[in-house]
């Protein structure tokens, strides 16, 4: 039986979150592009959005770091930090619930 106490969180954050994230993008006035430049307008927004990204180049690192000490490769990451760039805490929601399906199927293999 697939122990889903290791994924839970993360993956019911990453749901939600994903979720509300597209129904917010799809009844936007405006681009993510021109949000983002309207955002970083203004100091009391831009400090917002600044150390928002700031927490993402710290998890970017940590899935770096974690993927090497598991044997991945650089490679492996990109597409999580590229899914960070653009939805920050979606990159390494995401990386955490693969690596925890990944775990389960390896210890599943032994």
């Amino acid at each position: 039986m697939f122990n889903l106490k290791r994924i839970f969180l993360p993956l019911l954050a990453l749901i939600i979150f994903a979720a509300y994230t597209f129904s917010v993008m799809l009844q936007a006035q405006e681009s993510l592009l021109d949000f983002g430049i309207r955002l970083m307008s203004k100091p009391d927004t831009a400090q917002v959005v600044i150390d928002l990204y700031l927490l993402a180049a710290l998890a970017c690192i940590w899935m770096y770091k974690d993927a090497r000490g598991r044997g991945k490769t650089m490679a492996s990451v990109i597409p999580y930090w590229l899914i960070t760039a653009l939805f920050v805490s979606m990159g390494p929601l995401l990386y955490l619930v693969v690596r925890g399906l990944q775990e389960h199927k390896a210890a599943r293999s032994l």
